[in-house]
């Protein structure tokens, strides 16, 4: 077991606990048994987030908590941080939620999906105006993914018109969709909504336990746009046959409590489908990412030809 584990017990009260691995992505997550309780111990990639990104995390998730919302509660260490570095890694302890992912890929892992994502639509809602409601206390800070974090000459995920693997026509398109959508973006009317988003709502970052729709996996929440919440979660059933009404469905629900702009959907989904291209060209050295990369390559460049196909017609 990485020493770093044991250093972490130590550092939480708890040694000699039970311990097993429970996810190896960005961040490495243990399950940990101790005193009746079941925690998430996460070790996070190094160079990723700031110690005060970390905590600013960690405060937005206990504030969520204190107000009702089923996110994983933050557990302090032994002397009250909610971060500890252990041999020049950040790690954090959380209460661990019951419940299975919402689904994987394209696949959404229950009998109706449309009434599912207009409950969500609704939670994500809920869950932007407990934030609109909070007070962030001093020093809070999280990344910005506003237009030039996205489209800028230095985006947050990295210079996706830069991929290696990309072709030269592909290049062009996705220089191209990124001149047009940064135009579309700062003329959008009214502005946008915009706020502290998680900013990472794929279905495996997302429990259910019977009626209720968990949130886990806070790692990306940056200040951003509020529909590009919905975007990242759309875009990874673009291709399904019933695409339209999984769409209308989380705009319906989100709708019951605050204001959608379905118009802006497709300008954020191809923006959002552009970011991970940059975010896989910086991990192409890790095992599995040949194949993720030409997806992320491929649906870029799908949805960059379809949005500037519309926008010119």
């Amino acid at each position: 077991m990485d020493p770093r584990v044991t250093q972490a017990l130590a550092a939480w009260d708890m040694a000699g606990a039970d311990v097993t691995l429970a996810a190896r992505r960005e961040n490495t997550v243990y399950r940990v048994m101790a005193d009746g309780s079941e925690l998430a111990l996460r070790l996070h990639r190094p160079g990723y987030r700031s110690d005060a990104q970390l905590r600013s995390e960690l405060q937005w998730m206990a504030y969520l908590v204190e107000n009702g919302f089923a996110v994983p509660r933050p557990r302090p260490a032994r002397d009250g941080a909610l971060v500890h570095t252990l041999d020049g890694v950040q790690v954090d302890m959380l209460s661990w939620l019951p419940g299975r992912p919402l689904g994987h890929g394209d696949q959404i892992d229950h009998p109706d999906p449309i009434t599912l994502c207009e409950n969500l639509g609704a939670q994500m809602a809920r869950l932007h105006d407990l934030t609109d409601a909070w007070q962030p206390p001093e020093g809070f800070d999280r990344p910005d993914w506003g237009a030039e974090a996205l489209l800028g000459d230095a985006p947050l995920w990295g210079r996706f018109w830069d991929h290696p693997h990309l072709t030269g026509d592909q290049r062009a398109l996705l220089k191209a969709a990124r001149d047009a959508a940064r135009a579309d973006l700062d003329a959008l009317d009214p502005a946008p909504d915009v706020g502290l988003i998680h900013a990472d709502l794929l279905a495996e970052n997302m429990l259910i336990d019977g009626p209720e729709i968990t949130f886990i996996d806070f790692d990306d929440a940056a200040f951003g746009y509020r529909d590009f919440e919905l975007a990242t979660f759309l875009l990874r059933y673009v291709d399904r046959p019933d695409f339209l009404a999984l769409c209308a469905a989380l705009c319906a629900g989100y709708a019951r409590r605050r204001r959608v702009d379905d118009g802006h959907l497709d300008l954020l989904l191809t923006i959002r489908a552009l970011t991970y291209v940059g975010w896989i060209a910086d991990r192409l050295g890790e095992p599995g990412t040949a194949e993720r990369s030409a997806r992320a390559i491929d649906r870029a460049t799908r949805l960059s030809r379809r949005y500037l196909d519309r926008r010119s017609a």
